[in-house]
């Protein structure tokens, strides 16, 4: 059984920083499409930042040179450095991965596409608030 466990949100003044962690069980981190998601109050979930199986990594404009995805494979976790932050941050973050290899699709199309990721945590409060 596939699960996915965020943790590492809180409340942070603007231009602070957060580390967000997801733990994996079940497959490896490295071995699938996953990605960090994330929903704002009356908004869609949209695609933060994801990594492909092959590692390519795609980022969302605004956060752009302010977040930093990785994968620790010793650990088995997604992680997502949030630097610089700003009040339009403040969402849910949730970590997604898809379980399905075919079609392979890239990691910009996936990441726009929340849908297509078969696996959710069940999410972390981002607070960006002074």
């Amino acid at each position: 059984q596939v699960q996915l466990v965020e943790s590492g949100g809180g409340l942070v003044q603007p231009g602070g920083s957060l580390s967000l962690s997801c733990a994996v069980s079940g497959i490896t981190v490295d071995d699938y499409d996953i990605g960090w998601f994330r929903q704002a109050p009356g908004m869609q979930r949209e695609g933060v930042s994801c990594i492909n199986r092959d590692g390519s990594t795609y980022y969302k404009d605004s956060v752009q040179a302010r977040f930093i995805v990785s994968r620790d494979n010793v650990k088995n976790t997604l992680n997502l450095q949030l630097d610089s932050l700003k009040p339009e941050d403040t969402a849910v973050y949730y970590c997604a991965a898809r379980l399905t290899k075919t079609p392979a699709l890239s990691v910009w199309t996936l990441c726009r596409s929340p849908y297509e990721y078969d696996v959710w945590g069940q999410g972390t409060q981002v607070t960006v608030s002074s």
